[in-house]
């Protein structure tokens, strides 16, 4: 098994559906993961032309501790462009909650990710 292997295992469960552990950094007081959403087109766009345009500003979330280390996600959202309208569009996390079964955990995760609040998730 390899060490980011081992990592995906303090991530939400389904977290490894959309995003790819890219790199963990793993300091003396602090634990870094970075996460890249895969570059698989939302199925909402599946019948355009949809090119992926690279990525937003990272996130970084503090998740819980862990063996008394800080413990931070930085999670890279991708963007793709419709190439007919010119219109960048991102995964609709709204649309991926309600489509799949999801943990508790992991819808609260996207709720603070994409910064929804209340019940709109």
């Amino acid at each position: 098994m390899k060490l980011k292997d081992g990592y995906s295992l303090l991530l939400p469960v389904g977290m490894l559906e959309y995003f790819e552990i890219d790199n963990v950094d793993e300091q003396s007081q602090e634990i870094h993961i970075h996460l890249t959403e895969k570059n698989e087109i939302p199925s909402e766009y599946s019948k355009e032309k949809v090119v992926s345009k690279g990525f937003f500003t990272p996130i970084r979330i503090q998740d819980f501790p862990l063996r008394g280390k800080q413990l931070y996600l930085h999670v890279h959202r991708r963007r793709w462009l419709i190439e007919r309208t010119k219109e960048y569009v991102t995964r609709d996390w709204e649309l991926v909650a309600k489509g799949t079964r999801m943990t508790q955990e992991f819808a609260s995760f996207l709720k603070e990710l994409c910064g929804f609040s209340g019940n709109q998730l």
